[in-house]
């Protein structure tokens, strides 16, 4: 689990010149943290099979490339990003400090590599990351990204984004992760020829590596019945049916797929795959979707009148009075009408995605030897 140390050293008049801007900061924070790793349980933890492995691909947006995040979002990040064993990240921007940050809240056991930013037309000065729990998954010391030829792409160019791909291992199981944020634009038919391109590159190695290869991440897939899902379909690895991502609920973005065929002799069974909501935890609104709360004790779900009470001198102090925002920016005019908009600068306006995987084949290896 994350480290919480930090709590203690969030006393107001340290942090706010008004000390009633936030006079209960720690307290809000730990209530915050409890209905999150309750719903984290829910969801996610308490149905885990043993030996099992838990992938997680999450675009945190813009992390960070504007006016810096509340401290809080960085616990919540961090509280989500720890339940999975691995987490591809997409949407990085150039300064590395949220990142360094963030992996100083989950601690010593947690490990990470991370892209130069991406400068070249598409890229939008982005960087992708893998951020992995060391007692759990090993790095196997293969790292790179794709390249692909000059007519592979009907524009001549490289990929926008290039995908990015390291080697890991979690008990008998070894696999490759390829981390990918597909061209966002209008022109549908690039989105379709990159997620082609990289997923051809990907089924021609899992046909000579005793591995499978993970294609994950930021697909900027609209529908599940568009060309970009089709282009992902028909490519010969296994998807996941996932819900909508966005905060409408009507889009399509984030997915999952691995190979299943191949010169990998421990290939893999999905057991579970899913979504997690943060919003019926931290910031909402939350959504009109049922929750399961029938265990949920004391667990504190603010309304959404509260939540914005609570955080309009906040937000207002952080953009205008925050030393460590250098960029001063006025207070919304009307916080009400920006809060799901400045929500999403605070955790994403995408929802995490994650899968688990049977890594565990030792019984089926023993059988080898049984004669029969």
């Amino acid at each position: 689990m994350p480290f919480y140390h930090t709590l203690k050293n969030y006393r107001p008049h340290e942090t706010y010149p008004d000390k009633h801007v936030y006079s209960n900061k720690a307290d809000w924070i730990a209530r915050r943290l409890l209905t999150l790793r309750h719903d984290l349980n829910h969801k996610i933890v308490r149905d885990r099979q043993p030996n099992s492995l838990i992938i997680g691909s999450w675009n945190i947006r813009a992390f960070d490339g504007g006016i810096p995040r509340l401290d809080e979002s960085f616990h919540y990040i961090a509280e989500i990003i720890a339940t999975f064993d691995i987490c591809a990240v997409q949407e990085l921007r150039e300064d590395l400090r949220p990142l360094r940050r963030l992996m100083k809240l989950l601690g010593p056991n947690w490990d990470y590599f991370v892209t130069d930013t991406s400068t070249h037309e598409g890229g939008n000065n982005e960087r992708m990351a893998f951020i992995y729990n060391v007692n759990k998954v090993f790095f196997r010391n293969l790292i790179g990204e794709i390249v692909i030829g000059s007519t592979t792409l009907g524009t001549g160019r490289q990929i926008a984004r290039s995908p990015f791909f390291a080697a890991f291992q979690a008990g008998w199981f070894r696999f490759t992760l390829c981390s990918t944020h597909i061209v966002f634009g209008r022109d549908i038919s690039l989105r379709s020829e990159e997620i082609k391109a990289i997923t051809d590159i990907l089924l021609k190695r899992a046909e000579k590596e005793d591995q499978v290869f993970v294609f994950l991440g930021d697909m900027n897939i609209d529908s599940p019945e568009g060309e970009n899902m089709q282009a992902l379909l028909n490519s010969g690895m296994e998807v996941p049916d996932f819900p909508a991502v966005n905060m409408k609920g009507n889009k399509f973005y984030d997915q999952i797929a691995f190979t299943t065929k191949g010169a990998s002799t421990r290939k893999t069974r999905l057991l579970r795959h899913g979504i997690f909501d943060w919003r019926y935890a931290v910031f909402g609104p939350q959504p009109d979707a049922p929750l399961d709360t029938s265990d949920s004790g004391s667990i504190d779900r603010p309304t959404h009148e509260e939540n914005l009470a609570h955080y309009e001198p906040i937000v207002a102090w952080n953009r205008q009075d925050n030393p460590k925002n250098k960029d001063k920016t006025e207070p919304y005019e009307n916080f009400s009408k920006s809060y799901n908009m400045w929500m999403t600068f605070e955790m994403s306006d995408h929802l995490p995605i994650w899968v688990e995987l049977e890594t565990d084949y030792s019984e089926d290896y023993l059988k080898r030897f049984v004669k029969t």
